[in-house]
C-alpha cells in the first residue's frame, strides 16, 4: 500500500529545529520580484492543517502553518503583489497575486486569535523553525474531494508523522478559546 502524501515538509521526516530560531524570511514561489516577508523570532502552534482556506503546495493534502504575533512581521519585498484572498474571513490571508502563496494572515476582529499572524514556515528561507505538533481539521479535507473511505488511513499516517489528528485544534488551544469566551462573557474562574 502506499505511503499517503501529507505535506512536502513533513512527508520525509522533519527538518532539524534550532532552540536559537530568531525568525526568518517568507519568500513566495514567484521566481522574479517575489513577496518577502519577515518574521521576527520563532513561531507557535505549528500543525498541519486540513481545512479548505489554508494554502497548500501542489499535491499536498494538508498545509502546513503556525502563528506569529502581527508585530513581529513585517513586508519586506513587493507587497504591492498581496491582496486579502477573502476579506470576509476571519484570518486576512495575504497571498501573493502572482503565484497564489498566502503569505501572512492577521486575525483583526475581537477573536482569541486577534493580534497573531498565520503563516506558512515552510516558505522560510533559514532553517531552524519550529517543527509541525499536530494536525487540525482533519475531517476538512473531505470538504476539498478528499475520499471519506480513505480517512482512516490519513490518520493513521498522521499518527506516523507524530501528528496527532484532531477535527478542530488541539486540546491546549481549544482550552484557552474556551477560556477567553468565557472571561468574555463574564463567567467566573473556578
Amino acid at each position: 500500500m502506499p505511503t499517503i502524501a501529507i505535506h512536502p515538509s513533513v512527508d520525509n521526516g522533519f527538518k532539524a529545529t534550532n532552540a536559537a530560531f530568531l525568525g526568518g524570511t517568507l519568500v513566495c514561489n514567484c521566481a522574479i520580484n517575489p513577496v518577502k516577508v519577515r518574521i521576527k523570532g520563532d513561531i507557535a502552534h505549528n500543525h498541519a492543517c486540513g481545512c479548505s482556506k489554508c494554502w497548500k503546495p501542489d499535491g499536498a493534502v494538508f498545509s502546513v502553518v503556525a502563528v506569529a504575533p502581527m508585530e513581529n512581521v513585517e513586508v519586506l519585498e513587493n507587497g504591492d503583489k498581496l491582496a486579502v484572498v477573502d476579506p470576509a474571513a476571519l484570518i486576512q490571508r495575504n497571498a501573493c497575486k502572482d503565484c497564489g502563496v498566502h503569505m501572512y494572515g492577521p486575525v483583526e476582529r475581537d477573536h482569541p486569535f486577534k493580534g497573531l499572524a498565520f503563516v506558512h514556515p515552510e516558505r522560510f528561507e533559514e532553517q531552524g523553525s519550529a517543527n509541525p505538533g499536530f494536525a487540525a481539521f482533519v475531517s476538512s479535507i473531505i470538504e476539498s474531494g478528499y475520499d471519506p473511505a480513505k480517512m482512516d488511513g490519513v490518520r493513521a499516517r498522521l499518527r506516523e508523522l507524530n501528528l496527532e489528528p484532531y477535527d478542530c485544534l488541539n486540546p491546549g488551544l481549544m482550552d484557552y478559546i474556551a477560556t477567553w469566551t468565557a472571561k468574555k462573557n463574564g463567567v467566573p474562574a473556578q
